[in-house]
């Protein structure tokens, strides 16, 4: 559950990956399905077919088959957002979209309950400036509980919404708000929201809202906001995967037919607002380095515009090899990254620059550079090869998107987007066409017409953090909504909704893909996992070296040689690499973890063979050129700058040397990004070496999964990786040492002035991965931690708002694993969380609390009735097989743990349970020492420490 902050390039995933062509206007669609023709030829073989079918409650429902796996994502979208909020009322549509997750009239729980006991996958909601939706993928057999469920909080929420319902929520809703505002730049993009738009218009205000109105508001208010804007009506439901035509128009029916429909409100004009003058503002923050963000009010989207200026943000900042990676930060070295994206809304989107300036240097440089990157593209156009280059990545990022039917991005949500916003399902094929169409003199008019003036940059610099000011509270105006329009009907219901969730009995079985082997005349094994149903294959070279392998090295260099493989190889630079790798649609790269490493190359069908050739360069012939040596050693410094700035990522540079003791393999940055000094001493031997001893072919193995054929494959390879081979001895393999846990528990504080939160992390090393007892500690961590439905969630988050989300997790690992449980909070509830977890911990490891059946069965549910469907994506199936390798584990893995599973008990979840030592808890809480520190102390866990970002004691004021 999340509120998508102004169109920034994350929140918006499918906004930048696909581009939707939609529209403002919603026209009305004929209830007849309507089978839609072939797609145009500039999108032959890319495509999601669709039926689509009106009730007459008008609810529009969007059918799409797709029989890969027995499950069916249902995607509902309603067409209401932060943009239709009255001043006072802000934040409505996002607390609203929390709300419904609470209990509704015929059933009294979380909305996740029914859904964790048939195995979901992918469920959530998010509410955005435009509209609010919820998704899930349930298996083929549950079909009807989702349904009922989806159809209960339409049409039977309000009963079930009390004043508890409501103060839990807003709770929460202000604990995600203060956890966005404590992160490094947090605060930015609220203050470009009121920057950009003025104060009358529907964008001015942020969608999360303000602390204000979510205080003020009332019950009858919620009320009515649910009354007008969450009717069959304003509504979409999406339903693809195996399913039919048919069945989705008998069970839509019967479900959501006898909803009365809602007001018809009428959706705002499009504004997109552009500005008549740039403008500018500096603020102060508790970063590294300056960063700059410059953003423009751009064409609305469904608009050939937004199109186009996708196609110039790629060629100007959206790729590797862009004109602003290449002249800021290869040539004058100004910057340690930049991007431009354009992220498309309703009624006008934004086009924009972020920049994060080396430091040292002045920011101005920095816009003055980027000013004449801009004024030259527009100016002159992008080169054929650019332009293709971006049509090409544009496409391919289309193509791997759809693999998925739901969750964010996936051919549900594509689908959904398409007919709330223009009333036609299919209006990605448009967006398609416009980008294959783009010419040169269309990127030159689109940025002169757009992209002239009307910018408003923001500049944000080392300092310390002042709070986000709250725009002044009003008296919203009385909320008066017309009376549903009489063309709009019901149908007669036959579900007897006293009787309770529908339950679901019967459960497909799991299907894991065939794996076929062969080996490489150079030593390493091939598996196969035949997936055609898009054309992209997608490979996975495994390898031994990861962090551990830097014992006896200097720290962070396997991390650091395996990202630097694809910045040049085999003769080509890394600019002219990235731009192979652009022109063939391909993605590649490389990277370690702690027990390994791995290099990975995800190619369209039809240009599978020059993107091995690319990929066997990486490999084999790396450049470790001295300047990019240098280049990404100056960036990656800065990067662990940025690391110590946020509280979640200076945890996981502090927590592991506490939890395993220093010279331990494992007592390093769970970054792996190492130091600052030990990566400034890095040197291109140091590299050479590193690729000469782990990257090597010989007991490797080469994961391939996707559209192909060991006949087809194994040759492909012979050709690039055949006559590869390791030079020297191979290394031995790392040893792991045991080591024992503190005889107590401890407490490290670490100083961030001026936080709103407190981030909690406790922790403590567990048996390896491989030992006999790991699943079934993996079950007990579902039951204390593992799931928003878990103890600790349920208990800081759900009962005590106190958090945005509580969770604890193992990592996968050969020596002892490290369990951490992990706690944003208010920071003036800091030491009374902490009290809680442990007192959560010690009920369940002493068995004063233990594992209850019901417990038992949701986490059975969660952990195996979810295999049919956690197979979706090719790079789900490779992950898997990834850990078969790492681990040795048997190619039946998956079915093997699922049966071990299925039989165990509750008390084998205690004793599992039981293997937690709560009285030797390593604690590390990183907040504003002098909101915490005295609490902390008082609560008398264990000894308490202070330290800075390194990890190092510091005197402590004992406030």
């Amino acid at each position: 559950m999340s509120a998508d902050r102004l169109r920034t390039a994350p929140s918006r995933p499918r906004a930048a990956l696909l581009a939707l062509a939609t529209g403002l206007v919603l026209a009305g669609i004929s209830a007849a399905p309507m089978v839609w023709a072939a797609p145009p030829a500039a999108t032959a073989g890319v495509d999601i077919p669709y039926e689509t079918f009106t009730l007459p409650n008008g609810l529009r429902v969007v059918v799409h088959t797709d029989r890969k796996a027995p499950i069916v994502a249902v995607n509902i979208w309603y067409h209401v957002g932060s943009k239709d909020e009255p001043a006072g009322r802000s934040g409505f549509a996002h607390l609203f979209e929390h709300l419904m997750f609470q209990a509704s009239e015929h059933h009294d729980g979380e909305f996740f309950d029914p859904f964790k006991q048939v195995g979901v996958t992918d469920q959530n909601g998010t509410t955005n400036t435009d509209r609010t939706n919820y998704f899930q993928n349930v298996p083929t057999t549950a079909l009807d509980m989702a349904l009922w469920m989806e159809s209960d909080r339409m049409g039977h929420l309000l009963g079930a919404v009390d004043q508890a319902a409501l103060d839990e929520q807003r709770g929460v809703v202000q604990n995600e708000k203060r956890q966005g505002e404590n992160q490094p730049y947090g605060q930015v993009w609220d203050r470009l929201s009121r920057s950009l738009y003025p104060k009358d218009h529907p964008y001015h205000r942020g969608v999360i809202g303000s602390m204000n109105d979510l205080n003020a508001a009332s019950l009858d208010d919620v009320k009515q906001w649910f009354r007008t804007w969450y009717g069959p009506n304003n509504a979409v439901l999406v339903l693809a995967g195996d399913i039919d035509l048919a069945t989705a128009r008998r069970k839509a029916m019967q479900y959501f037919g006898d909803i009365p429909a809602g007001p018809t409100m009428a959706q705002p004009q499009v504004d997109v607002a552009k500005r008549p003058a740039d403008t500018r503002e500096t603020m102060q923050d508790q970063v590294p380095q300056a960063r700059i963000y410059r953003v423009w009010n751009v064409a609305e989207l469904g608009s050939v515009d937004i199109d186009r200026l996708q196609v110039l943000a790629s060629v100007l900042g959206g790729a590797k090899a862009s004109r602003l990676d290449r002249r800021l930060l290869h040539e004058d070295k100004l910057v340690d990254n930049i991007s431009a994206g354009a992220w498309p809304s309703q009624l006008g989107s934004s086009f924009g620059i972020i920049a994060t300036v080396k430091q040292g240097v002045d920011p101005a440089m920095v816009e003055a550079a980027i000013d004449e990157e801009l004024e030259r593209l527009i100016a002159e156009g992008p080169t054929a090869d650019e332009l293709e280059r971006a049509k090409t990545s544009f496409r391919a990022g289309f193509v791997r998107g759809i693999e998925r039917i739901g969750g964010f991005g996936g051919k549900a949500d594509a689908l959904a987007e398409c007919t709330v916003y223009e009333g036609d399902p299919g209006c990605f094929r448009a967006s398609l066409a416009n980008v294959a169409a783009t010419t040169a003199e269309d990127v030159k008019a689109v940025g002169a017409k757009w992209l002239d003036v009307g910018s408003h940059t923001i500049t944000v610099v080392p300092g310390a953090r002042a709070p986000l000011a709250e725009e002044p509270a009003v008296t919203p105006a009385p909320l008066t909504t017309p009376a549903p329009d009489r063309k709009f009907t019901t149908t007669r219901s036959r579900i007897d909704r006293s009787t309770g969730v529908p339950e679901t009995r019967e459960f497909p079985e799991l299907k894991f893909p065939e794996l076929q082997r062969a080996m490489l005349s150079n030593g390493t094994e091939v598996i196969l996992a035949r997936r055609p149903e898009i054309p992209v294959v997608q490979l996975s070279y495994e390898f031994k070296g990861g962090y551990t392998a830097d014992q006896g090295r200097t720290p962070g260099t396997a991390s650091f040689a395996m990202s630097l493989l694809d910045e040049g190889a085999g003769g080509l630079g890394a600019l002219e690499f990235a731009d192979r790798v652009e022109s063939l649609g391909a993605s590649i790269g490389a990277g370690a973890s702690l027990d390994g490493s791995n290099a990975y190359v995800s190619a369209l069908k039809e240009n599978l063979d020059g993107s091995l050739a690319l990929f066997a360069d990486m490999l084999q012939r790396p450049n470790f050129e001295q300047k990019e040596i240098d280049r990404i050693k100056a960036t990656w410094i800065a990067g662990i700058a940025q690391e110590k700035a946020r509280p979640a990522s200076v945890a996981m540079r502090v927590l592991p040397p506490l939890v395993y003791g220093q010279g331990h393999p494992y007592a390093i940055p769970f970054t792996g990004s190492g130091d600052e000094a030990s990566i400034a001493k890095l040197g291109r031997e140091d590299l050479l070496a590193f690729h000469r001893d782990w990257v090597r072919p010989e007991g490797a193995t080469l994961i391939v999964v996707g559209d192909t054929t060991l006949e087809e494959i194994v040759p492909m390879l012979e050709t690039h990786f055949g006559a590869w081979r390791g030079t020297g001895p191979a290394p031995a393999p790392v040893e792991v040492a045991e080591v024992a846990r503190p005889a107590t528990s401890r407490v490290f504080l670490i100083d961030q002035p001026g936080a709103v939160q407190a981030n909690i992390f406790a922790a403590q090393v567990i048996p390896p991965t491989n030992d006999p007892a790991s699943t079934r500690f993996d079950m007990a961590n579902t039951v204390i931690g593992g799931d928003f439905t878990a103890r600790l969630n349920m208990n800081l988050r759900e009962d005590k708002h106190w958090s945005y989300g509580a969770r604890s997790s193992a990592s996968g690992t050969l020596g002892q694993r490290p369990w951490m449980a992990s706690a944003p909070v208010q920071i003036d509830k800091t030491a009374e969380a902490m009290a809680e977890m442990q007192r959560e911990f010690a009920d369940f490891a002493s068995g004063t609390r233990p594992p209850s059946e019901a417990e038992l069965a949701r986490a059975r549910a969660i952990n195996t009735l979810s295999l049919p469907g956690a197979y979706e994506t090719a790079w789900s199936v490779m992950s898997t097989i990834g850990g078969n390798v790492r681990f040795g584990r048997p190619d039946d893995y998956v079915f093997q743990r699922k049966a071990e599973i299925e039989s165990m008990t509750v008390s084998d979840l205690a004793g599992a349970a039981a293997s937690i030592d709560p009285r030797a808890l390593t604690w590390v809480v990183v907040g504003d020492l002098s909101q915490i520190e005295a609490p902390v102390r008082a609560l008398g866990l264990g000894d308490v420490q202070v330290l800075d970002a390194d990890g190092k004691p510091v005197a402590s004021a004992k406030r």
